[in-house]
């Protein structure tokens, strides 16, 4: 299997364009194709913070319908779907973002946009099982022991990561380091935690590296084992990243 996992997009659509026209894709029909190919992998959140999540969704949404992409949500998709469900959920953390750019559509167009990330939610596994169960891309990752498993508790960990239920200063929530105790064969790729760099330990990638907080957009190449980045165009925000030791 040869595919491309790239970490939390965040509405940061020039830096996808930018990142997988680097991988040799080509747009030139309106979505990035491989000559050779390669299939897309994301590891959830889209949306939310950056400039334009919607289209994130769109071609997301269109590469997977033609079975060019793998999907795994991440807690800022699953707030996005409870609020296109209706929920109760407060529009803040990024979500206020997106919600305005819908806001700008008139109805035909926003509910082509609803239907379309909806279908791309529903219809996605929370995470990924792939090449013969040697490659696993999970939101904020998974253990081991729960891979095969879709409880409520790991759920939980597979959208928000290792939370302890304590809260930082700044009110986001403390999560244990779980990849360095990770011991497994299969590569669990995952972002969700902003790092400088991706950070490749035990079988395990976080390739979040903070592209809406001014870090960079990374892709993990599979089976390559390859990072490759292309620098945010945002303003760099260093509070927002945090140093593993």
């Amino acid at each position: 299997m040869n595919i491309d996992i790239i970490g939390d997009i965040h509405g940061c659509f020039q830096e996808f364009k930018q990142l997988t026209t680097k991988l040799g894709y080509s747009w030139d029909n309106g979505l990035p194709i491989h000559p050779q190919g390669r299939l897309l992998g994301f590891v959830g959140d889209l949306t939310d913070r950056g400039p334009s999540s919607l289209q994130v969704i769109n071609v997301v949404h269109d590469l997977w319908e033609k079975q060019l992409a793998y999907y795994a949500p991440g807690n800022h998709c699953n707030k996005l779907y409870r609020w296109f469900c209706g929920n109760n959920v407060q529009v803040t953390h990024g979500l206020e973002t997106t919600v305005a750019e819908l806001e700008q559509l008139d109805n035909r167009d926003f509910k082509r946009v609803k239907k379309k990330f909806i279908n791309l939610y529903e219809q996605s596994p929370l995470y990924q099982i792939l090449d013969e169960g040697l490659l696993i891309i999970a939101h904020a990752g998974i253990r081991e022991q729960d891979i095969g498993e879709f409880t409520s508790k790991v759920k939980t960990f597979v959208l928000y990561g290792d939370i302890t239920g304590e809260k930082h200063p700044d009110g986001s929530p403390v999560r244990r380091d779980w990849a360095k105790q990770y011991k497994g064969r299969p590569w669990i790729i995952y972002g969700h935690t902003p790092t400088k760099e991706a950070r490749l330990i035990h079988h395990t990638a976080n390739i979040d590296t903070g592209a809406v907080f001014g870090g960079k957009l990374s892709a993990f190449r599979y089976p390559e084992k390859e990072i490759i980045s292309v620098p945010s165009s945002m303003p760099f925000v260093p509070e927002k990243f945090r140093n593993f030791s």
